[in-house]
């Protein structure tokens, strides 16, 4: 499938990993509908494309708003969504809202419009605690969070609509994501925090999580490849860096590559709730489609170093 001159909608597009992808879609030569609230994303991510899309502002949890920016289209990707693990435990009906009732309306609009293929952006968030790693797509799911429970609720709905009604649906478990854009999570609130006393750091929890890092553009590319492929319809696949550490390890990483030698580094030994303790990603499914991570994490972690540094 060839995506020049094809009318795609980005829900969320305003955000960090979509932002990406409306840039990747732009240069493909894709007409592009961004549909955002701006509730989390800025239209400073869409700066350098903002002249060659369609911004609607508006939510998915609006039916109608969401009926005209999918009017017309041949792809959906969906990332309208409230991505804050802690702000779903605060706040749980603003993710029950956004992640599974906004799914639905755009499933709702899809099926009316025969849009060819609807892609979601889940997480990993819906495996829960690992019984093994790495965890493949059919580890057993049982989200701890109120997030992952509203993203698994809108992975179901998708993948039954596409059993039901044969609507094209693919999700997408993204672990975990960094790079330019990014306002918040990990690596970001590591650097900001370094950046603000690079002689002390304190890190939450014990420095023995783990997860498996995934550079943005990598994440993005992803989304489009799994969308134009034949055979990537009506079931879930991972996506993430193929290279777990630990954040102690992580921490290292980073101190390196500021050049900082002599940091005291401190772990408070506790998380937020909802925290899982290792997310290391399966990736047989997505390798198998021909996609792989081109962006390793010294040379990502470089890169993110070069744009949040002033």
């Amino acid at each position: 499938m060839s995506i020049e001159g094809a009318r795609v909608l980005v829900t969320g597009g305003a955000g960090f990993i979509a932002s990406h992808l409306v840039d990747l879609l732009v240069e493909q030569g894709a007409r592009v509908v961004v549909l955002d609230d701006l509730s989390a994303g800025s239209l400073d991510n869409l700066a350098s494309v903002r002249g060659d899309i369609e911004f609607i502002e508006g939510t998915v949890c609006d039916p109608d708003t969401v009926d005209r920016a999918v009017a017309g289209c041949r792809l959906v990707f969906n990332f309208a969504a409230n991505a804050d693990v802690p702000r779903s435990v605060k706040h749980p009906d603003i993710d029950f809202m956004t992640n599974s009732v906004g799914m639905y309306n755009i499933l709702t609009a899809a099926r009316k419009h025969g849009v060819e293929r609807t892609m979601q952006a889940s997480t990993a968030a819906v495996y829960g605690e690992p019984d093994y790693t790495p965890m493949d797509e059919d580890h057993p799911l049982r989200p701890i969070s109120p997030y992952g429970a509203s993203k698994l609720g809108a992975e179901a709905l998708g993948l039954a609509y596409h059993h039901t009604y044969g609507l094209p649906f693919t999700p997408v478990r993204i672990f975990n994501t960094y790079g330019p854009r990014q306002p918040r999570y990990v690596i970001y609130d590591l650097f900001r925090k370094l950046q603000r006393d690079p002689e002390h750091l304190e890190v939450l929890g014990t420095g023995e999580q783990v997860r498996d890092y995934c550079y943005v553009t990598d994440t993005a590319g992803a989304f489009l490849a799994l969308a134009l492929h034949p055979e990537a319809d009506g079931r879930p696949y991972n996506i993430a860096g193929g290279h777990p550490v630990s954040i102690r390890e992580l921490v290292g990483m980073i101190l390196e590559t500021l050049g900082y030698r002599d940091t005291e580094v401190t772990y408070t030994g506790r998380s937020w709730p909802g925290d899982i303790t290792r997310l290391v990603a399966g990736l047989d499914r997505i390798k198998a489609t021909g996609f792989a991570p081109t962006v390793d994490l010294k040379t990502g972690l470089k890169n993110f170093a070069d744009w949040i540094q002033p």
